[in-house]
């Protein structure tokens, strides 16, 4: 297998001074040549929207394209807990270098120091950014904004607005960026979807996009594209993700050239609502900001039927707090969930199915009052309810690991343009901050930094260089062919009439994935999956059946392209888990462990960024990204 190494482009000097040097030092647009600039923004979520506001309050004139009706229907409004910001405001400790420490150990130093640097370094600017637009984060008694705690942090450094942070901070993105729609300034266009970056003598031109309501294939010219277009999580049929959430614009900018990276880095949330049955769409998400209060336990006794209150702390196994004892119920997500799924598999598991633990609130409740676990999380304890028709005031809730989030995503260097010269990439969608794991309300954090604070320096280095230039003209072959191709797929997927519905096709592979490629791993399960994709993805090609037409709302058809990009990105997952013979974060191969059962690193063999190239659909090739750890020394993870 042919490799390179690919260049991340970080600069050099110490840690602290590397970003404020780089902005220096890169080349500017000054403001009366920015409006000569069109930039694409794809995605209106948290990344795509501040990128959007931020690039256009600066001049330039940005077209920003969603498959939503409305740019708020965006993944971003489904993160509950909190942001991660290293303010210091409960004088715990905490401070920007703590914060990078915490994430590069968190993710298990498979991450680019420089990055995440970078992103502790700006965090406290995102609190005040969102501040001054007027999201109403919670406040403490004196006025300050107030702090929690968080999954493998010891210092509260989480600013959260009750259970609906992702939903506040989206509105203050969407509010900055309708401004410049009402100025002028960004072209909004919805419900259109991109299936296809257009790419000409190797850069980044453009976009062709379909009109999901006509049917109308259109190309679009840009001086550069930016996707930021979430994660890919539903790869597994059964996640926390949005119904609509998917991997195709990311998965055919692959397709053109873009390297995806880590693609079997995918992390398991620990506190979701367990499945009631094998027909479910979809798993609801608890905010792991419920860990802050809440107790985890299951029963001693295997097969234990006993209502919660029936069973006395005697008979109770607090399971986090006994084998990692200085973090307790707010160790990071990976351990938490391969925790929770060892006590499931040794039949102490809870609820009907037997598929969950208990989440417990009845101490905090007893501490506290009700009152204030009610000013709290009172929004997640009514959800809860209405899904399951349990009061969690009154007895423990039910949890278990579920698919949440994606830290693989397509490769970027430090400016956050990737392999392909003039496409960007932020946010979920990109691999570069998060390892092998994210902790807990650094999503938000990641998105809110690359399109408020980092793409609007860092792409007019790239701009400069074709100041006087006109974008490449729609009608240019490579935006006919690409037009072309776009219809030709669609019409083939029409045209198969087989007898197999998509959610059929898209629930199969998700249980291969599930099986072999989720919170376990080995290689005899990786190579069996990658077999099984195949053949699935072979009657997927001659048994699909989408009813309707292409020039009208059909979502059917919309699903059928998503979940094809789905099978292709599904067998480099595997390909990806395969080829890496260690275990770390959420990522664990069972030949990889240590005594204990923890997650076992080879640092030695696979300290660095695996990089796929598409190849054609042939056998992909790997480029690795080695990574140096200059700041935060190499050690097996311990949370003890």
């Amino acid at each position: 297998m042919t490799t390179t190494t690919l260049d991340s482009k970080v600069p050099s000097g110490p840690i602290e001074d590397r970003w404020d040097n780089h902005k220096f030092s890169i080349n500017l647009v000054n403001p009366a040549n920015k409006r000569k600039f069109t930039v694409i923004v794809v995605g209106t979520g948290l990344a795509g929207a501040s990128a959007a506001a931020s690039l256009a309050e600066l001049g330039y004139r940005v077209r920003v394209f969603t498959f939503h009706d409305s740019a708020r229907r965006a993944h971003s409004i489904a993160a509950q807990g909190g942001i991660n910001a290293s303010k210091n405001y409960p004088n715990d400790g905490d401070s920007a270098f703590r914060l990078f420490y915490d994430t590069v150990k968190g993710g298990d130093y498979r991450s680019r120091e420089s990055n995440v640097y970078r992103l502790a370094q700006v965090s406290a600017d995102i609190i005040d950014q969102c501040t001054a637009q007027g999201v109403p984060f919670a406040r403490d008694y004196g006025g300050l904004l107030a702090n929690r705690s968080f999954g493998g942090a010891q210092v509260s450094r989480t600013f959260y607005a009750r259970g609906q942070t992702g939903q506040q901070l989206l509105l203050g993105a969407y509010q900055a960026m309708m401004r410049q729609v009402h100025l002028g300034n960004v072209e909004l266009t919805t419900q259109t979807e991109l299936v296809d970056v257009v790419v000409k003598d190797g850069v980044a031109v453009g976009i062709v996009t379909r009109n999901l309501l006509t049917g109308d294939t259109e190309s679009h010219s840009a001086h550069a594209v930016v996707l930021a277009t979430g994660g890919y999580g539903n790869a597994f049929y059964l996640s926390t993700n949005a119904m609509k959430s998917n991997v195709t614009a990311a998965w055919r900018a692959h397709k053109k050239g873009a390297f995806f990276a880590n693609p079997c880095y995918t992390q398991i949330h620990p506190t979701c609502i367990p499945a009631s049955d094998e027909f479910q769409s979809k798993l609801t998400l608890m905010s792991e900001s419920l860990r802050n209060d809440g107790r985890i336990w299951v029963p001693d006794k295997v097969g234990d039927d006993r209502p919660a209150a029936d069973i006395p702390e005697t008979e109770r196994d607090y399971y986090l707090e006994r084998r990692y004892p200085a973090f307790g119920n707010l160790v990071p997500r990976d351990v938490a969930s391969r925790a929770a799924k060892k006590e499931v598999d040794q039949m102490k598991g809870v609820g009907p199915l037997r598929n969950g633990v208990f989440l417990d609130f009845a101490d905090p409740i007893d501490r506290l009052g009700e009152g204030e676990i009610r000013e709290r999380y009172g929004n997640l304890f009514e959800m809860y309810e209405r899904i399951t028709g349990e009061d969690p005031y009154a007895q423990p809730m039910r949890i278990y690991p579920a698919v949440h989030y994606t830290m693989g995503g397509l490769w970027v260097d430090y400016n956050l343009m990737t392999n392909l010269p003039g496409l960007y990439c932020l946010g979920e969608a990109n691999f570069s901050d998060h390892g092998a794991n994210r902790l807990g309300a650094s999503a938000l954090m990641q998105g809110l930094a690359d399109g408020y604070f980092v793409l609007p320096y860092t792409i007019g280095d790239y701009l400069s260089e074709s100041l006087g230039n006109e974008p490449v003209p729609t009608d240019d072959q490579v935006f006919k062919d690409a037009e072309t191709e776009a219809s030709d797929h669609v019409n083939r997927l029409l045209s198969i009439g087989g007898t197999r519905s998509v959610d059929w096709f898209h629930r199969e592979l998700g249980k291969i994935v599930w099986e072999n490629c989720g919170m376990e791993r080995n290689a005899e399960g990786l190579e069996k999956a990658i077999s099984e994709i195949q053949a699935l993805k072979t009657e997927f090609d001659t048994d699909l059946r989408v009813l309707g037409s292409a020039d009208r709302l059909n979502q059917s058809l919309d699903k059928a392209g998503r979940v094809e990009d789905f099978f292709g990105l599904a067998e480099l997952m595997c390909r990806d888990a395969l080829h890496r013979e260690e275990s770390c974060g959420g990522h664990f191969r069972v030949e990889h462990q240590t005594e204990d059962g923890e997650a076992l690193r080879d640092d030695e063999n696979f300290s660095y960024v695996a990089a796929w190239d598409w190849n054609g659909g042939e056998k992909p090739t790997l480029h690795k990204e080695p990574l140096e750890f200059e700041y935060v020394k190499l050690a097996q993870r311990s949370y003890k």
